[in-house]
């Protein structure tokens, strides 16, 4: 028992080290790493499925398809690495994911990007979020689980989740234990769940039974994308059943406030937003807009338009100190 304190306090130590000497390069203003970190790059193609709403809650798989991923090792060698698979948001890759690829990598990890819109071909879902489900991008999360535990570079055990927007509410709702039991037959369980400013408001069956495993969200109380309010509601109710989940809120931050690209805010005049629509799981997996009672769509009255997109220094570099503290911890590269 005390050796295991004393190692957990040293892990804590070594977190807080770390992560303080990553804090001048990011109050500097730049970026932690660099692409010459990466010792080796690797295209990946796997398969997964497209599947409606219904059909994912349903158990059914939908429509196969290949899709692809791309794997970076911040080392060579032959040891076994931790891993965090990234799952990009309704615009697609954006550089603010190549940002995080490249502060993970700094930190010992493997990164593993996955590609949602291409092999669909989607290019963004902004403006259209029919083109693909809420759920279909945990189907792709699982798939990118079942290739990379096979992986001789990769350690099963330590391979965490992170997500952004539409993928961070993927990152967040692949913890559910009914979504793993019917879309991932080998119930691998990710070994930590990190979603930044994901939609919080659709309410699954059953979707406090989540695993044990930490759960973090990062999200801007002035998020006007996807508001922040139906998060806190979400992660009162899970922390109700005793779940390792957090909620980091940064006051003033907007939608993205991680993507340096969005110094000077965007807002996207076309694009959709369910803001102030509220979605529950009915019978036989038909989302339901709580307002009407009737099938959510695209086109219901609660759906909006003009989002901003809005870069926050401060907020960016709180929450990637924490990130880093977090999959540092839990990861142990």
């Amino acid at each position: 028992m005390w050796t295991r304190m004393l190692n957990d306090r040293r892990a804590e130590a070594r977190a807080r080290a770390v992560v303080c000497s990553v804090g001048v390069s990011l109050l500097l203003g730049a970026p932690i790493a660099t692409k010459a970190q990466v010792a080796r790059t690797e295209i990946y193609s796997f398969q997964s499925a497209t599947a409606t709403d219904q059909e994912f809650l349903t158990g059914r798989e939908g429509k196969p398809v290949t899709i692809a991923g791309e794997l970076r090792l911040p080392r060579g060698g032959t040891d076994r690495l931790p891993v965090v698979i990234l799952l990009h948001g309704s615009g697609g890759i954006s550089a603010y994911i190549t940002d995080w690829e490249q502060d993970l990598n700094s930190f010992g990890l493997a990164t593993f990007v996955v590609d949602s819109f291409t092999a669909r071909g989607i290019v963004n879902t902004n403006y259209d979020q029919s083109q693909l489900s809420q759920t279909t991008m945990i189907i792709d999360a699982y798939r990118a689980l079942d290739l990379l535990v096979k992986h001789p570079r990769i350690d099963p055990t330590r391979i965490a989740l992170m997500g952004f927007s539409k993928g961070g509410q993927a990152a967040l709702y692949a913890s559910l234990k009914r979504f793993r039991s019917m879309h991932d037959p080998n119930r691998q369980e990710f070994a930590a769940h990190i979603a930044f400013y994901p939609p919080c408001n659709t309410v699954f069956r059953d979707d406090e039974n989540v695993t044990d495993k930490p759960i973090r969200i990062f999200h801007g109380t002035a998020d006007d994308y996807v508001p922040i309010a139906p998060c806190r509601e979400y992660v009162a109710r899970l922390k109700a059943k005793g779940k390792d989940v957090q909620l980091n809120e940064y006051p003033g931050a907007g939608h993205v406030f991680d993507g340096r690209a969005y110094r000077t805010p965007v807002k996207l005049e076309k694009a959709q937003t369910r803001r102030k629509c509220k979605v529950v799981e009915g019978a036989d997996g038909i989302l339901t807009n709580v307002e009407t009672r009737q099938p959510f769509t695209w086109s219901d009255p609660c759906v909006e338009y003009g989002p901003t997109l809005a870069y926050d220094e401060k907020a960016s570099i709180e929450a990637r100190k924490a990130v880093m503290a977090f999959v540092t911890t839990v990861l142990k590269p």
